[in-house]
């Protein structure tokens, strides 16, 4: 999915939330408190700042940060693809590279800052303190996301917040976000999913 209609997507979200703010509570099911997902495996994005590191060979290291369309350059590697692929795997293929120019290379790639891919990011938008889009990290929660934002606005309807479920083509789930950040009620903390979307509504009343 394209950054454009990723942006339309949200927007069309945003403003059906709204208009289900003026009703009743409770539009949506309750999210889920726990989600299955299998081991998280970080895959690199774009704008992630990378250290490759070829063993024994300090002229051919380089820290690279990932191109927006998902690519890298270093010394004898020129313009690969990083975007999509785990740390490791970007390192084989660099070592292929470079077995071209040097013997039995060693290469090592640390990721050094996070962005990750646009489908494992997780995006807060609407009446949150700082609205953005966050790297999923493994057993994340709806708290360590609106930590991350810096909680709600003044004018937020916290309880009329809805999650987008993406991997479950856009299931829309209801988050009490007041009871969870303004009253310390943990049961409405909920797991969320690499894609998710959730929408914080502006307060009516």
């Amino acid at each position: 999915m394209s950054a454009n209609r990723v942006v339309l997507m949200i927007g069309m979200l945003i403003a059906a939330v709204a208009v289900s703010a003026c009703g009743s509570l409770g539009s949506y099911p309750a999210a889920p408190q726990t989600a299955v997902s299998p081991d998280h495996r970080y895959k690199i994005g774009p704008l992630d700042t990378l250290n490759i590191v070829v063993w024994r060979n300090p002229e051919l290291s380089s820290i690279v940060s990932v191109r927006p369309d998902g690519r890298i350059s270093t010394p004898l590697v020129e313009d690969i693809v990083a975007a999509g692929r785990s740390p490791i795997d970007l390192a084989r293929e660099v070592e292929a590279v470079l077995g071209k120019y040097v013997r039995d290379p060693v290469v090592t790639v640390v990721v050094n800052s996070f962005q990750g891919t646009y489908g494992e990011q997780i995006r807060i938008v609407g009446e949150a303190t700082r609205p953005q889009a966050v790297p999923y990290r493994q057993n994340m929660t709806v708290l360590d996301v609106m930590i991350q934002v810096g909680g709600l606005t003044d004018f937020a309807d916290g309880n009329g917040a809805v999650l987008v479920r993406g991997s479950e083509n856009g299931k829309q789930y209801s988050v009490r976000l007041k009871d969870l950040l303004k009253r310390g009620d943990i049961s409405a903390n909920v797991a969320v999913l690499p894609g998710d979307i959730v929408i914080v509504p502006q307060s009516w009343f």
